[in-house]
């Protein structure tokens, strides 16, 4: 009894002096120090941790396995030296606040996304990143704040008294030089000048023939090659591969020596480029950035204003005219993939007698019914699978093989980190600046709530009547379809990334259901090809994916010699 009386009391000793439980404190404290040309600053702050020392934390951020932590907020008129506190309540990915960091040693840094002052044409005033060279990357944007990475503790119990300073600024970008194939020319648009309220400027690199300046007399067709933001034009090397370069491996295609092999594709179209045999054009990339994304989506919207006509009316016969293009439809082609897949059919459709045919390579969805995984029309919600008793995600990328990297909801609440009201920067924000009406703030109205996926119908209709391109070609074919006949053509591999293949399907199923008329063009599929598959069932995707400017040329010639007009020049441009 004794014992028994000994070993209670000893326990009750022992529980009475258990340590109080520590409270849980987290806090970083950010500023910046920097010389900047104005005196107060608005922009996205965010904040990230990494456990990872391979790489600033700035360059370690996505939606995919091996992202590192990010948390963000708005800051207007933010003073020099004046302190901005990151504490539980702010909004983070992949954790949502950080009080959820695990214990552990974090690189620390910060950085400031600058926004500009817009007063638009709408009447409405938004605060948004101007494009300064870089094609809208947060991460090396120029003038953009940012600290150097230094090393912190989180303990079990949190963190605080941790100062970040803002001491630096992203440089900026120099533009590329003129070489004997490749120009470039910026261009003033006065519709867009006019709906932003401030200059903006459309650019493009542009490849020239071989025998261009010996051959004045030659006029050529005109090759819109779509795609994000190109830093010049891309895939054309006129040496061979640089033989001391280290082989790297590239993780997405399980290549070694993958930027050697980029080399000798680019060296082969110089000198496929040069060939006798090889027509003459003209091809050209665009550089389109707006302040939602490192590219307009090329077409008229609400919220970005009038890209599509700047460039079809006002870029491109500008390069026509300083370069001796055709400046005809029939003379005119687009293709691209992704991104510029989808901009190559929008265009055509939109533009259907200003250009003579598509080439879209694994596009950007063209039926929402299947955006990715999602039927906005019909679907409550887009981050979860409607169940009475499961929680279930909807996937957003997988591999060819159907394992998932990540989810809709993952890849929303990172863009909801990286800025509100579609100023992520990143895909899905993109569209929606794109495809929505504008919301009374002079933002673009959200499709489904960013948070909780919860679907707004009434802008799914809206998106409905303007953007969805396969109820637009089932609406209005009647009237588009002799003038889209034997300009649509469509390359999708079956196990695209992001599930795009999905809305391919809905596109064929109508297009071959046309006989009023047929509409003559092609959509191919390449089995087990993720994304970015472009259309040639005997090469993989990182081999076709360099070959853009090359593969289409048998179909265009076949195209312009079938569709030309009486006395159209079909011979000043074909010269050896």
């Amino acid at each position: 009894m004794r014992k028994i009386l000994f070993v209670l009391v000893v326990v009750g000793f022992v529980m009475g002096c258990e340590e109080p439980k520590l409270e849980h404190k987290t806090s970083i404290k950010v500023s910046y120090s920097v010389e900047v040309d104005s005196l107060a600053k608005d922009g996205r702050l965010l904040l990230m941790l990494s456990s990872d020392d391979s790489d600033e934390p700035r360059f370690q951020i996505n939606d995919g396995l091996n992202t590192q932590l990010i948390f963000g907020m708005n800051v207007e008129n933010w003073a020099k030296d004046s302190v901005v506190t990151f504490n539980e309540s702010v909004f983070g990915y992949p954790y949502e606040s950080l009080k959820d960091v695990p214990p552990g040693e974090y690189n620390v840094q910060a950085l400031l996304h600058v926004y500009e002052t817009f007063n638009l044409s709408t009447g409405h005033t938004v605060k948004l990143p101007l494009d300064n060279g870089e094609g809208q990357q947060w991460n090396k944007s120029p003038g953009n704040l940012y600290s150097k990475p230094f090393k912190i503790r989180v303990a079990s119990n949190g963190f605080e008294n941790v100062s970040v300073d803002l001491d630096q600024v992203i440089a900026p970008i120099e533009e590329p030089e003129d070489t004997k194939w490749i120009k470039h020319v910026k261009v003033k648009s006065e519709k867009l000048s006019e709906f932003w309220g401030r200059d903006i400027f459309l650019g493009a690199h542009v490849l020239l023939p071989k025998g261009f300046e010996e051959h004045p007399e030659a006029k050529y067709p005109l090759i819109v090659f779509h795609g994000h933001f190109p830093s010049d034009f891309g895939g054309f090397r006129t040496t061979p591969p640089d033989p001391n370069l280290k082989p790297e491996y590239s993780d997405r295609f399980s290549l070694d020596g993958y930027n050697i092999i980029q080399q000798q594709e680019a060296y082969d179209f110089y000198k496929r480029w040069n060939e006798p045999d090889f027509p003459r054009f003209i091809v050209i990339q665009i550089q389109h950035p707006t302040p939602y994304y490192d590219d307009s989506y090329a077409v008229n919207s609400a919220s970005q204003g009038p890209y599509g006509d700047a460039i079809t009316y006002e870029l491109i016969p500008e390069i026509e005219k300083q370069f001796r293009g055709m400046g005809e439809g029939w003379s005119r082609f687009l293709y691209g993939g992704s991104t510029g897949g989808w901009e190559a059919l929008a265009v055509q459709v939109k533009y259907p007698d200003e250009y003579n045919g598509c080439f879209a390579a694994c596009p950007d969805p063209i039926d929402f019914r299947a955006y990715t995984l999602t039927n906005i029309y019909e679907d409550e919600n887009a981050y979860f699978y409607k169940s009475a008793h499961k929680t279930l995600e909807v996937p957003s990328h997988r591999n060819y093989l159907g394992q998932i990297q990540s989810t809709l909801k993952q890849g929303n609440h990172l863009e909801l980190v990286l800025g509100d009201k579609s100023r992520s920067g990143q895909q899905w924000d993109i569209w929606e600046a794109t495809y929505s009406p504008q919301a009374e703030d002079g933002y673009p109205e959200r499709i489904w709530d960013k948070r909780t996926g919860d679907i707004d119908h009434e802008v799914a209709e809206y998106w409905k009547e303007n953007f969805d391109l396969r109820y637009i070609l089932e609406r209005d074919w009647d009237k588009l379809g002799d003038h889209l006949k034997g300009k649509i053509h469509i390359y999708c591999g079956d196990m695209d990334n992001y599930y795009l293949n999905n809305a391919v399907y809905l596109m064929e199923d109508f297009l071959e259901s046309t006989t009023d008329p047929y509409y003559e063009g092609e959509v191919k599929y390449g089995d087990r090809d993720e994304h970015c598959w472009n259309g040639d069932p005997d090469q993989p995707n990182a081999i076709t994916r360099l070959r853009y400017n090359t593969m289409y040329v048998p179909k265009i010639m076949e195209r312009i010699e079938k569709s030309a007009p009486k006395g159209a020049d079909l011979t000043s441009w074909r010269y050896k």
